[in-house]
């Protein structure tokens, strides 16, 4: 897992190292990070503007500029502030050549040198308009100009980096906002605690079989999804639950004939009461929001087994408080909200997705999946988690109903919830990528390719 930075954590480790290390060194380290993959990205191209704001910022980028001179790449520097600018960056790359200029001209590429870490807000007047000017890749100096580095909030005019170098470790920025391609230069920075983390590949234990097991000690997952409108949702959630465990699936429901049909291997019912024993339940997808499917969410929280509660069962769960008290307090409970889910049950997301889900975890005694192209996974504990998509194929009708059968059926298995979540959302991007090979792709697509997505996080 990747640690996650808040940027005032940040501040006091940086302030700690400078402490006790020569002036300068810090930063002249981190420039010639930037220099090193701004000449990455030149591949032999020679001309570089430096786009330089007032502050340490702007001081990287000076002395990147220094970096660059040195090695023959010609470079210009246009100050937004001169008064403020980096003495000692500005010093150095006059010396090393570099020119002073008022526009971007026509570089090969563009060193984004505008605000740092304290800035917040939108950039400002001049400065957008110095970026709207800019026609080659933009190499951003630890952030990308006029996004939140906290909340990845873009709130007006703002860089669209090609790459991003930030120093020691990542922020909450490069997880909750596109920064193109992030570079990390290591600088000797060692804040303690992550503010959250971002899961890799490497991180996903999947469970699988071992010479013991049968269906029932790996999980029996049960489904109650779908309606006469919706079958399809009941389709999607089993078949995904299906697909992503060797154990035994339940269906309950009024869609029991077309799961029969698509998925022979489920035990199917009609009433959720005759469904027998299951390890989990997946309550919700396309089941619709009259009585009936409440009482159906009642059954579910009362049975004492993980619940993964989506789409029409978070809407029952915020219309009518009194089925939390059906839940047994010891049972795990997931709950993946949409935006407009989540305002519902918990009211507006706002600017902080991470602090949101958090709040709502803690308030609900839930892990909290706040859907979205960054899902944001938080546990009761304080816990959390970034899932950055690589792309938008998931975003399609029906695909929450695959995420939702595949975390019923790593609660199943007995996964911890809030390592459930992070895990099916990790594969689901996963799936859409190989289910699209870069064309659009349904959910049933996506759901098809949950076995080849399991094979690669498993090395296979």
């Amino acid at each position: 897992m990747r640690g996650v930075w808040h940027t005032e954590r940040v501040k006091s480790a940086e302030e700690e190292l400078m402490a006790v290390v020569p002036p300068g060194s810090l930063m002249r380290k981190a420039a010639f990070g930037v220099a090193t993959h701004a000449l990455r990205l030149l591949a032999g191209r020679r001309r570089v503007t430096l786009l330089v704001g007032a502050g340490n910022n702007g001081g990287d980028a000076l002395w990147a500029g220094y970096f660059l001179r040195r090695r023959g790449v010609a470079v210009s520097a246009v100050l937004l502030n001169p008064a403020k600018a980096h003495v000692e960056g500005l010093a150095a790359f006059r010396r090393a050549g570099g020119r002073i200029v008022s526009s971007a001209g026509s570089p090969d590429l563009v060193i984004d040198g505008i605000v740092g870490l304290s800035a917040r807000g939108p950039l400002r007047q001049d400065a957008a308009a110095l970026v709207d000017s800019v026609r080659a890749p933009i190499l951003a100096v630890d952030l990308p100009s006029g996004i939140d580095p906290d909340t990845g909030e873009i709130s007006g005019p703002h860089v669209r980096a090609h790459t991003t170098v930030t120093f020691g470790c990542l922020k909450p920025v490069h997880a909750l906002a596109d920064c193109g391609e992030v570079h990390l230069v290591d600088i000797g920075l060692r804040p303690s605690d992550p503010d959250f983390v971002l899961l890799e590949r490497a991180d996903i234990a999947w469970p699988v079989p071992g010479p013991s097991d049968d269906k029932y000690t790996q999980g029996v997952t049960g489904v109650a999804a779908g309606s006469s409108t919706y079958p399809g949702a009941a389709v999607l959630s089993t078949g995904a639950a299906v697909l992503a465990t060797s154990g035994m699936v339940r269906y309950a429901g009024p869609a029991a004939d077309a799961i029969r049909a698509r998925w022979p291997e489920t035990i199917c019912t009609g009433s959720i009461t005759d469904a027998g024993r299951v390890q989990a339940w997946v309550v919700g997808p396309g089941t619709g929001t009259g009585s009936s499917s409440a009482e159906v969410v009642r059954f579910v929280l009362d049975a004492g087994v993980p619940v993964i509660a989506d789409a029409d069962a978070i809407t029952l769960l915020s219309q009518h408080p009194e089925l939390w008290d059906a839940r047994d307090p010891d049972a795990p409970l997931v709950l993946t909200p949409h935006d407009r889910e989540f305002e519902r049950l918990a009211g507006p997301v706002g600017s902080d997705r991470v602090a949101a889900a958090r709040k709502a975890a803690q308030r609900f005694n839930a892990v909290v999946l706040l859907k979205g192209h960054r899902t944001v996974v938080a546990a009761p504990d304080g816990r959390a988690l970034v899932n950055s998509a690589t792309s938008s194929w998931p975003a399609t009708a029906g695909s929450g109903d695959v995420l939702s059968g595949i975390i019923g059926a790593l609660l199943a298995s007995g996964l911890d919830p809030f390592l459930a979540a992070g895990y099916a959302a990790y594969l689901h991007v996963l799936a859409a990528e190989l289910g699209a090979d870069g064309a659009p792709v349904p959910a049933s697509g996506l759901m098809e390719a949950i076995p080849a997505a399991i094979r690669l996080v498993r090395g296979c």
